[in-house]
């Protein structure tokens, strides 16, 4: 064999190797970029699931407070339009913004509720205000590990050289779930038991 020869096989050798190895790396990080994609998507179900879930609560609670403070009907409304508002956010960025109203109208329908020992005494309250406390922390735990997940998929996508083909490949980075006006979020609903 000529020494010509021998230098332009090893040359397209190195050529199909560095393909090969481009190749692998290609299909493990658009592997990794779909289970981080799925990962986020699950935890917003999850967060989803939860507003729901607390969702289904509220109405049960304007009701307990409503047969003692019929007359606070501007409270009752707030919360049910906050109510709806969470229940109808479909993208993080509409959820933090539903979560402050929400946070801000449960927030008044216990300051409402504080007037009225009889009230405070009831079981079915008392069991409601329980369900809201156990859900707010699923909903915040949720909340923590959507925002994990998050943070970890954006890194990928924007971490050389993942930032040179992650777009073109579909994978942008996902908005984290952040309150839009964490004033409203910074105590939480008061529950007395």
């Amino acid at each position: 064999m000529d020494s010509a020869l021998v230098g332009i096989l090893i040359a397209v050798g190195i050529v199909v190797l560095l393909l090969i190895i481009i190749g692998i790396y290609l299909w493990a990080t658009y592997n990794s970029f779909v289970k981080l994609k799925v990962r986020v998507d699950e935890a917003w179900s999850d967060i989803t699931v939860q507003l729901k879930r607390r969702g289904d609560l509220i109405p049960n609670i304007i009701s307990s407070v409503k047969g003692y403070a019929s007359h606070e009907s501007g409270v009752f409304e707030s919360v049910t339009k906050a109510r709806a508002e969470t229940l109808s956010a479909s993208t993080p960025a509409e959820a933090s913004a539903a979560e402050g109203h929400l946070q801000t109208s449960l927030k008044s329908i216990f300051a409402v509720a504080e007037a009225y020992p009889q009230l405070q005494a009831s079981q079915n309250f008392l069991q409601l205000q329980s369900e809201l406390v156990d859900t707010e922390d699923k909903i915040q735990g949720a909340r923590r590990f959507y925002n994990g997940g998050v943070r970890e998929f954006n890194t990928k996508t924007t971490v050389f050289p993942n930032t040179l083909f992650a777009r073109r490949l579909g994978f942008t980075g996902r908005d984290f779930f952040e309150v839009s006006e964490p004033s409203a979020i910074a105590e939480p609903p008061r529950v007395q038991f």
